[in-house]
């Protein structure tokens, strides 16, 4: 694979996780964490519990989940914050970069996705729910599966560009 990240680096990896134990696993472990943060926000039980059945079963139940990590991996590693935050940035903005070509190259061969949040709120628990290397970062989460033919997608309004590209 090219290496397409900062500094023609490959800041990430990708694990598939496609057994059931395993996506129950890490479902429960997001789960958990994000009970955990509700319950902290003041958020009444059963909403918790709505909430948080709902996701462990669209997790379980999705043929497959891509788990997106940043490394360090090829970066650059400076004595000062603000330039490891910036290599820090560099390396998200790379998976973001990754997730969506996964995101395309699926569609392309006729299969859906959808990407989850939950990881980079609880990357503790993804990475000891799938026993990671303490040095991958999970941040992204991609529910593969077929297309549902019933799908309706939420309307969006168009960009302007006229008003993105505007310089004075």
């Amino acid at each position: 694979m090219p290496r397409t990240g900062p500094h023609h680096s490959q800041p990430w990896r990708f694990v598939v996780v496609h057994s059931d134990g395993a996506k129950a696993a890490l479902a429960d472990a997001m789960a958990q964490r994000w009970r955990e943060d509700l319950e902290r926000d003041g958020t009444p039980g059963d909403r918790i519990a709505e909430l948080t059945d709902a996701s462990r079963s669209r997790l379980r139940s999705a043929p497959a989940l891509v788990l997106g990590c940043v490394t360090d991996d090829g970066l650059d590693h400076y004595p000062d914050a603000a330039r490891r935050a910036a290599e820090a940035g560099m390396a998200l903005l790379s998976l973001g970069a990754a997730v969506q070509n996964l995101m395309l190259a699926a569609t392309e061969t006729g299969l859906a996705t959808c990407w989850v949040a939950a990881p980079i709120f609880c990357p503790d628990e993804a990475r000891r729910a799938l026993d990671l290397p303490p040095d991958w970062a999970p941040r992204a989460l991609v529910m593969v599966g077929r297309p549902d033919p019933g799908y309706t997608p939420r309307p969006r309004e168009a960009a302007d560009l006229r008003r993105l590209s505007t310089r004075r």
